[in-house]
């Protein structure tokens, strides 16, 4: 977890597939309506006939490969099917209950630096995830604050070996709402542009079942019992290290200034402000968390 937010699927070494060449060449020869023959023919010699057997054989034509998903399907996927790197879960109605719709479905490209990767390479996952992340912010709409304290993010697939092997080249993202820490949301019918709406984050924002520093706490989507909600973000300094007191404090300061506005009392502020996790941090997020308390 594509699979924002979480990264989806298992990621693999890169590494020269010389494997996959003949399923992409054939792959090829479908596209451009190539079929091959051979005719062995005799050659002349003394110990040669004049004449001699002519054999020949019948075109090979190369299968097609695997069809590539159809675009804006809904699926009701499990949040570890959702993690999974390759899916064979059928599609239902949009009508349907659902928890996935596809947002996008692209073309990987596998070759690198004149090497051709396997669709499970870091470098070629690394490729699907920035295209789908990247495809997020204008389907689900809303702004940048929006998206970062809602719960909705994106997923991908790809073609398993099997499959690349004979061709398949397609990558696959789909929009999910984390729920809670093992489970995903029901999406709506029509989810495009759904930060847009008011009162979105109601629905998707980002809630918990305590304050972030309780042990009890778990981070949970805000249609769901809670009785803290992430308020808003705060950018730490592009220098700071993690956990600095200094950029920490300085954080904290701007959460107190967001509860003092949104306290009925105050003299019973409440306020946390959470830094983002190890992982989230190496993997480049310079923002935080600012949490109130939401009884409501």
């Amino acid at each position: 977890m594509g699979h924002g937010q979480p990264a989806v699927g298992v990621l693999g070494e890169d590494r020269p597939v010389n494997r996959r060449v003949q399923g992409l060449v054939l792959a090829l020869a479908v596209v451009l309506g190539l079929t091959s023959a051979c005719s062995p023919g005799g050659g002349s010699g003394a110990d040669t006939p004049a004449t001699s057997p002519v054999t020949s054989s019948t075109p090979t034509v190369a299968a097609a490969p695997p069809a590539a998903p159809p675009l804006h399907a809904c699926y009701a996927l499990t949040l570890a099917q959702a993690e999974a790197p390759t899916s064979a879960v059928g599609p239902v109605p949009c009508t349907a209950s659902h928890t996935a719709v596809t947002i996008q479905v692209g073309t990987i490209r596998p070759v690198v630096d004149g090497h051709l990767l396997a669709v499970d390479s870091d470098t070629v996952q690394k490729q699907i995830a920035r295209r789908c992340q990247g495809r997020l912010p204008a389907y689900v709409g809303g702004n940048e604050e929006t998206r970062r304290l809602s719960r909705l993010t994106v997923v991908w697939f790809s073609p398993t070996l099997a499959d690349s092997d004979r061709g398949a080249l397609w990558f696959r993202c789909d929009l999910v709402a984390l729920a809670g820490h093992d489970q995903l949301a029901p999406l709506p019918g029509s989810a495009r542009h759904v930060l847009a709406a008011a009162g979105a984050l109601d629905r998707f924002g980002t809630c918990g079942t305590a304050a972030p520093s309780v042990r009890r706490f778990q981070r949970v989507i805000c249609s769901r019992p809670h009785t803290w909600r992430a308020r808003s973000t705060v950018n730490l300094p592009a220098r700071a290290k993690y956990l600095d007191k200094a950029a920490g404090a300085a954080a904290d300061s701007t959460c107190h200034d967001v509860e003092s506005r949104l306290a009925s009392d105050i003299l019973k502020l409440q306020w946390s402000f959470e830094w983002p996790s190890r992982s989230e941090w190496d993997a480049g997020q310079r923002f935080g968390y600012c949490w109130t308390p939401d009884p409501a």
